[in-house]
């Protein structure tokens, strides 16, 4: 890689956005941490209180700015912050030092959260702040540490669910599609302006930059030749 490279690499990744889909992302997610916090405020708090975790702040940005992410759906959502907390907890009741208590529970967490197929990155967040945060989640035991987690992700779903579906263009969650066999097209290359305008009509983010698409369009295109070649 030369030095221009290097510095391009630097540079912001643009990402072919309307301003009313970013408007519309801020507002979502604004509105779904206000409707969090007063739903945490009015609910039955009975022996443990409902504590907003910060890691939602990160998980409406998922939500609502790239609702179209995989790392967003929802057994995401709710899977990364349960295995999450989990390691956390884990990890703050059985290392006494808190900054390896702290490093261990977020390693632990990506790990699990990779085996259960569950990756959501504000779940790190959550392991981290129930080893090093404030004294009303360290003085909660696991059924109450669990509670918690698990009322600020349902809720931050189903918002998830309204919101989303309200907004035009948007589909939440993520369908899967069946698939079909492609017709045969005479032989076409892609080109970068291409690959823009196809994200431009989804319509949202997806974090997936366009030279990662078009390399992955590469080696997809490498494998079917290698395929055919073999039936040969």
């Amino acid at each position: 890689m030369n030095l221009k490279n290097i510095y391009k690499s630097f540079l912001p990744h643009t990402v072919p956005v309307s301003l009313t889909e970013k408007v519309l992302a801020a507002l979502a997610g604004g509105v779904s941490i206000l409707l969090l916090s007063l739903a945490l405020k009015y609910l039955p708090q009975n022996s443990y209180p409902l504590i907003m975790l910060s890691s939602m702040a990160a998980s409406a940005l998922l939500l609502f700015a790239m609702p179209h992410s995989p790392l967003a759906q929802p057994w995401n959502l709710l899977g990364g912050h349960m295995v999450s907390a989990l390691a956390g907890r884990i990890c703050f009741l059985f290392i006494p030092d808190s900054l390896i208590a702290a490093s261990a529970a977020v390693g632990l967490a990506i790990f699990l959260m990779h085996y259960l197929n569950c990756l959501h990155p504000p779940g790190a967040a959550t392991a981290i702040t129930l080893v090093l945060g404030s004294a009303q989640f360290q003085s909660l035991d696991f059924r109450g540490v669990m509670i918690v987690v698990v009322v600020n992700a349902t809720i931050s779903l189903i918002l998830a669910l309204i919101i989303n579906n309200l907004l035009p263009g948007r589909q939440y969650p993520m369908r899967h599609l069946a698939q079909q066999t492609p017709q045969p097209y005479p032989f076409i290359v892609l080109e970068q302006e291409d690959l823009e305008n196809a994200l431009i009509k989804m319509g949202g983010v997806i974090d997936i930059s366009e030279d990662d698409l078009a390399q992955i369009y590469t080696y997809a295109l490498q494998c079917a030749q290698d395929r055919n070649e073999k039936k040969l």
